[in-house]
């Protein structure tokens, strides 16, 4: 039986892979105003308007509704699915998925990723690949929910501000960071959004990012890799990949990158470079 691989419109992929999936949209609210992530408003507008407003962006879930759309539609085409979803910790819209599969019962299966952004882009890219092969949707989730415990997702942020902006951190601890060019470094784990260091200016903000990935234990390279930015430019991106090429030089494939979207982009702001990767298993 075909499986058909559901995500939703956090979830960032390479572009190329983008037709293989059957996406489900979030909804980002400016204010008052209201965009469907991916059909009204892309990552390009998003950052402009991240840039340009004052308010503080926010999402709203995904509706069970919407899941089951693609899910009644699957069913009917003779296949089975897989949805994985941005962390439940972050958002409701695996709750939303459940709600939906309940009616299917062995034809579709739900898997809450545990992470966000590039981190879910890896394991639903690990999916296809599995599904490739032939197996089961089943067997596709369940191996999905062993794999998450091995995606590290590790991010270096160009300012502060938009951690002040949501609440995350103090107006004065925003201030003097910004004084002394303070770079924090960041990673999802166990779908948190957690601070792993602080950097003075960039150089040691690389120094740090490379570091927090050799202490992970490594990159796995015969899975799925990602890099991503946030905001119009990748030019930090490409800093960073020429800085730290050591990393990468057991990679047999180039290098893939992709803009980060609205959900870890509301948080990081315009400027942050992030790395998603398996570890090495012991």
């Amino acid at each position: 039986m075909k499986v058909r691989i559901v995500i939703d419109s956090t979830a960032d992929i390479r572009p190329e892979l983008r037709g293989r999936f059957s996406i489900v949209p979030l909804t980002i609210h400016f204010g008052e105003r209201e965009y469907v992530d991916g059909v009204d408003i892309d990552h390009h507008q998003f950052y402009e308007m991240l840039v340009e407003s004052d308010v503080v962006p926010t999402t709203s879930q995904a509706t069970p509704a919407a899941f089951d759309k693609v899910f009644a539609e699957a069913v009917a085409n003779g296949e089975s699915v897989v949805a994985l979803t941005v962390a439940s910790k972050l958002s409701g819209t695996y709750q939303s998925a459940v709600i939906a599969a309940a009616e299917y019962p062995g034809r579709v299966f739900v898997v809450d990723s545990e992470t966000a952004a590039i981190g879910t882009g890896i394991l639903a890219e690990l999916a296809l690949r599995l599904a490739d092969r032939g197996q089961s949707a089943e067997e596709i989730a369940r191996r999905l929910e062993e794999e998450r415990n091995n995606v590290f997702v590790v991010a270096l942020l160009d300012t502060l501000e938009y951690l002040k902006r949501g609440g995350r951190i103090s107006k004065t601890v925003a201030f003097a960071g910004g004084l002394l060019s303070i770079k924090p470094v960041v990673a999802i784990k166990k779908g948190e959004i957690l601070m792993l260091g602080k950097a003075r200016g960039s150089k040691q903000g690389n120094n740090l990012l490379v570091q927090q990935i050799e202490t992970a234990g490594g990159v796995d390279f015969h899975k799925p890799l990602l890099l991503g930015y946030t905001g119009i430019s990748d030019a930090l991106l490409e800093k960073y990949v020429a800085d730290s090429h050591h990393l990468w030089a057991e990679s047999d494939e180039p290098l893939t990158r992709c803009v980060i979207g609205s959900v870890i982009g509301t948080h990081a702001g315009p400027g942050a470079i992030a790395v998603a990767f398996f570890r090495k298993e012991n």
